[in-house]
């Protein structure tokens, strides 16, 4: 997981609380899913298990985490993105001003285009072209009620599959920046339907090996999404 990346000694807490509840409200780790065992994080993470256990602790006061104990125990999340509402999201709009929205939106629209340009002229292993296929397929397959996760998912997986550590994780910040406005809004099939034939298009550039169809595919299907969310938060 690139969002589980190694934070900075100075605010070890804070940064690995945050580096958690971003693999959460992403839906890296979805409602119900464990977080991997604490040995394993720690060291990802780059931290002490004491430091871990705290931030673990924290966000399990914040009832973001239930903590069970025993051989089947772990950590579990229970968080669960709210029910869409527009009025709430224009709310946080308010809260963030037009233009850091536009800011973010430049900001993602930049690195998941670099993102898929890299890949698209990467060589592809078959590992690589299942891996893909596979996101694009449980995607597709998503009921409403998973469709984010499984849309980020298969966003963050693009970046992830170039084999940059530093491509993948700016890709999951900039999906953090706006993933609750994201939430917040509506899903219309219509609009599903056309991201779906959308997101086919990024993969085919990809796997036919070219850089500039992989690089317009993703800008127009985020222009697209942008479009819909100033829509519905104006």
């Amino acid at each position: 997981m690139t969002v589980l990346r190694p934070v900075r000694a100075g605010n070890a807490f804070e940064e690995t609380v945050e580096r958690l509840l971003q693999a959460i409200k992403l839906g890296v780790v979805p409602p119900g899913g464990k977080l991997p065992p604490e040995r394993e994080l720690a060291v990802q993470l780059g931290i002490s298990r004491v430091t871990l256990r705290e931030a673990i602790r924290a966000l399990s006061d914040a009832g973001y985490l239930d903590v069970r104990r025993g051989r089947y125990g772990g950590a579990f999340v229970t968080y669960r993105p709210p029910e869409p509402d527009a009025g709430k999201a224009r709310e946080a709009l308010q809260e963030m001003g037009a233009d850091e929205l536009s800011d973010a939106l430049t900001f993602r629209l930049a690195v998941e285009c670099g993102a898929a340009q890299v890949l698209a002229a990467s060589p592809l292993g078959d590992a690589t072209r299942e891996a893909l296929l596979r996101r694009l397929t449980e995607l597709n397959a998503a009921g409403l009620d998973d469709y984010r996760r499984l849309d980020t998912a298969f966003h963050l997986s693009i970046a992830e599959l170039t084999g940059s550590s530093l491509l993948a994780a700016s890709c999951a910040d900039a999906r953090s920046r706006v993933s609750g406005l994201l939430d917040a809004i509506p899903m219309l099939q219509v609009n599903l339907d056309h991201a779906a034939v959308q997101h086919r298009a990024i993969v085919d550039a990809i796997l036919a090996a070219d850089p500039d169809a992989a690089r317009r595919a993703v800008a127009e299907h985020l222009e697209g999404t942008a479009a819909l969310l100033r829509a519905f938060l104006a």
